[in-house]
């Protein structure tokens, strides 16, 4: 007969989310398990990539930005403790011309909160930064306190100060099933069985699984990420900010953004400079497996995003990767109590742009579970037609 283990909380999935809860329930003495059906961190999610941006300016919603204002105090936190280089911060430019919905609400908010930018015209943008391309109209919003996270890397260091803390981590465990009842949950996984008073899902593109529920207000899209080689100016690529090319498409149903983003050269010279777009076209499911883009996919990424904007690159990718995102409509986030269950927190999707909020969101819902409120305000977050009391 198989002994079931107890805790106060279990937390399913230890990707971004998932390890940060794990990291700051177990700082506040919480006897908790935390379960993941792999060993993360693991290319099989949204955690994963090398490379994940931040910046103050969140164009999409003023409510981010004391998350990442949080998140960037305790990436220096988790760093001191754990000996980790997480946060680098060599500026972030976004580049769009004039009534793109995001470059415009990201400058109306910088300058609403004050957060320390500059305005760029063309000529100043071709100055300063020579490896793009830009034309007559297109301006330029520098934020100096932008930057990246390595994702892989922050991962691993919550995990570690999870298990510091006491946690139990139940790794290569994948879970079946989940109930719930006025005495707390229960969660069967291939390995073993759990019971505890409160229960955090935390699992991105498996959430429609385990909520089905909510099935209808999520997608899930495949997105890629490819390494363009370096042709010239290595060192400028290695010391450029962080970009973001914004084409102002609109935002509409799961879109969340229209054109493509980058890194620095953070490899060396021959490893190629990191870029992205996001594509909505088609939904699909986590499956355990790699889908790097294809050889077609990698010209069409060239030819339409790199080639006139980026003419330092060249055009064959010497690495490629795909990683999920988990969207709702509006690109909203989703952290609420479940419609039925009390005891059970949703924790999850980030729409693409949510692991820059990730440690402050991990302290916040340790903070909901602990004392009965968050420290900062989780209520934009809710499920749609939530019924009851906003936390």
């Amino acid at each position: 007969m198989t002994t079931t283990e107890r805790a106060d909380v279990v937390v399913v999935g230890l990707g971004a989310m998932g390890s940060a809860v794990c990291a700051q329930l177990a700082n506040r003495g919480t006897s908790l398990i935390g379960i993941d059906q792999y060993d993360p961190p693991h290319p099989y999610g949204s955690t994963h990539g090398e490379t994940r941006m931040t910046r103050l300016a969140v164009g999409e919603g003023a409510e981010y930005v004391p998350f990442v204002r949080r998140s960037h105090e305790l990436w220096r936190d988790i760093e001191a403790q754990t000996g980790s280089r997480l946060l680098t911060q060599p500026g972030g430019l976004i580049m769009s011309r004039p009534g793109s919905w995001f470059f415009e609400q990201t400058r109306a908010l910088a300058g609403r909160l004050e957060i320390e930018h500059e305005a760029l015209s063309p000529t100043e943008l071709r100055e300063r930064f020579p490896m793009f391309a830009v034309d007559e109209e297109t301006e330029g919003y520098f934020e100096p306190a932008a930057g990246f996270v390595r994702p892989e890397d922050a991962v691993r260091a919550q995990l570690e100060l999870a298990r510091r803390g006491g946690a139990q981590l139940r790794l290569g465990e994948r879970v079946l099933d989940w109930s719930a009842s006025g005495r707390g949950v229960s969660v069967a996984t291939n390995r073993a069985s759990y019971a505890a008073a409160q229960l955090i899902l935390c699992a991105g593109p498996w959430l429609p699984g385990l909520f089905p529920e909510g099935r209808d207000l999520f997608a899930v899209h495949r997105q890629i990420q490819l390494w363009f080689p370096i042709r010239q100016g290595y060192e400028q690529l290695r010391n450029m900010p962080v970009f973001v090319w914004d084409f102002g498409g609109e935002r509409s149903g799961f879109v969340h953004f229209d054109g493509f983003y980058g890194f620095p050269a953070v490899d060396g010279p021959g490893g190629g400079v990191k870029v992205a777009t996001e594509t909505y076209e088609t939904t699909t499911e986590p499956d355990r497996v790699q889908h790097p883009p294809t050889a077609a996919e990698s010209a069409a990424m060239y030819r339409h995003y790199i080639e006139a904007r980026l003419p330092w690159l060249g055009s064959d990718p010497v690495r490629t990767l795909s990683c999920l995102y988990t969207c709702t409509r509006g690109s909203r986030f989703v952290i609420d109590r479940h419609p039925g269950h009390e005891m059970v927190l949703i924790v999850s999707p980030c729409s693409g742009h949510g692991f820059k909020h990730s440690p402050a969101i991990g302290e916040a819902v340790s903070q909901w579970v602990t004392e009965g409120r968050p420290g900062l305000d989780l209520k934009p977050f809710r499920l749609p037609h939530a019924n009851g009391d906003p936390p």
